[in-house]
């Protein structure tokens, strides 16, 4: 099952009484995946081949087929059930004229679930830029329970708590819904489904708190789980109300890393500071931890100028003159080339085909107009010595000298990506672009976005 409790979702209360309650379940699930997707027309659904996501499945296909680009499927490589449930999900999809894309888990990935849940994710996130949609799954409310459970344990703020709800980018259409309902849908339907075996285990602490401890403690304390979803409501709209007030009033830029005005925030107190940090990391994908929150709101109050902390996830903070940075510490090293394509990843960056025949002109400097066909574009780390003529100047410049221009420091700048068609650099992403990568030239030319691939 996608079990992910890290990732977001945009889910809202449904009203199901009256007629809505008199409906059979198969009709219940469909009405809600109707009212859930509305708002995305692209959609890309990720089935595990569990009870959850086929039943996911079954219900966007009747429901609104229209909407699915493909069904995303990814194989664990943790042995026969894994493969069985790629081959499920395939033949489903395709008994119901869906088209399927199967990630699948590099060989040297670590045996963890942690590993397994980053590899699962980059893949769908990756499909999801391909095609500038949303990923839904098949989440339940009992992963809702789950998942809020385990953030209160962990001592969460109310960012963590707000667990299923949170987050951009992933949409949860049955959220509403138990398991057991589920498994009354997938009865109607006569679904068939494969079991993980993981799912038994008693070694990962989300099982434990499935089957043992969340049932014990909701008999000792009737309405437990009532009161884990009021939490998380109310966790929910706390949330949306402080980046809602961010947004009116902190100077704030996400540009390959969060870049905040220290004058926004050194008016406040530390207890202030440690709701507002949570929020604003969060835009570059980074969850803060107690220590990291507490570490963040001492550092705004009396980090000097240079200064630099250590934050979880590989994260740093650091003070450049009166802006606050949260950045990654050290970029995935870059190795070789890519020919660029519609979707093209490199050293945690992607670079992903916007418009094809666009007479667009970028809007930022982490766009740019490449030809479309015809000349060889490439996509490589910057190099020392490398040169560019940039747009609107009369001589060429180094890289190094841009890069200090942008405030890219030399740790940073050793894992940045650099274009190039044949073999002349035309833009550096977030940096700077020459006129090639500007203006049209006449040739077909097409609009290209790039962004720091942080899955």
């Amino acid at each position: 099952m996608y079990d992910d409790a890290a990732d977001g979702s945009s889910v809202t209360e449904h009203d199901q009484a009256g007629n809505f309650a008199d409906m059979s379940i198969t009709a219940r699930v469909r009405d809600e995946v109707t009212r859930v997707l509305a708002p995305f027309p692209r959609v890309v659904v990720a089935v595990s081949g569990g009870l959850d996501s086929m039943t996911l499945l079954d219900a966007v296909a009747h429901a609104m087929p229209a909407r699915v680009l493909t069904v995303a499927a990814f194989d664990h490589r943790t042995g026969p059930a894994a493969h069985r449930a790629v081959r499920r999900v395939t033949a489903a999809a395709g008994s119901l004229g869906l088209p399927v894309r199967v990630g699948v888990a590099p060989t040297n990935l670590a045996p963890r679930e942690a590993a397994w849940r980053d590899a699962r994710w980059q893949f769908l996130r990756a499909l999801a830029r391909e095609h500038d949609a949303v990923v839904a799954t098949g989440h339940t409310r009992n992963d809702h329970v789950e998942t809020i459970f385990m953030r209160a344990l962990r001592d969460s703020g109310a960012r963590g708590l707000a667990a299923l709800h949170a987050g951009a980018g992933v949409v949860r259409p049955l959220l509403s819904f138990t398991r057991a309902e589920l498994e009354s849908y997938a009865a109607e339907r006569d679904l068939h489904w494969v079991e993980d075996p993981s799912n038994a285990s008693l070694t990962h602490a989300r099982n434990r708190a499935r089957l043992e401890i969340l049932p014990a403690l909701e008999r000792a304390q009737p309405g437990l789980t009532e009161t884990l979803l009021s939490v998380s409501n109310r966790a929910w709209a706390l949330r949306r109300d402080v980046d809602q007030w961010i947004d009116a009033n902190v100077d704030v830029h996400v540009a390959g890393a969060l870049q905040v005005a220290r004058s926004s925030l050194v008016s406040y107190d530390a207890d202030q500071l440690r709701v507002l940090w949570p929020a604003l990391v969060s835009r570059v994908g980074l969850a803060l931890d107690r220590r990291g929150t507490e570490r963040l709101a001492a550092f705004t109050i009396t980090g000097r100028p240079g200064a630099r902390i250590q934050l979880s996830g590989r994260f740093e903070a650091l003070r450049v003159g009166e802006t606050l940075m949260v950045r990654r510490a050290n970029g995935d090293a870059i190795r070789g080339s890519r020919e660029m394509t519609n979707a093209t990843s490199i050293g945690g960056w992607q670079f992903r085909r916007v418009m094809q025949q666009t007479g667009a002109e970028p809007d930022d400097l982490w766009s740019a107009l490449l030809p479309a066909n015809g000349l060889r574009v490439v996509v490589r780390a910057w190099e020392a010595g490398d040169r560019m003529l940039p747009h609107g100047a009369a001589v060429e410049r180094r890289l190094k000298g841009l890069f200090r221009d942008a405030g890219i420091d030399a740790v940073r700048r050793r894992a940045w990506p650099v274009v190039l068609v044949d073999e002349r650099i035309v833009w550096v992403p977030g940096v700077r672009r020459s006129s090639a990568a500007t203006v049209r030239s006449g040739r077909p030319m097409a609009l290209y976005r790039c962004e720091r691939d942080d899955c």
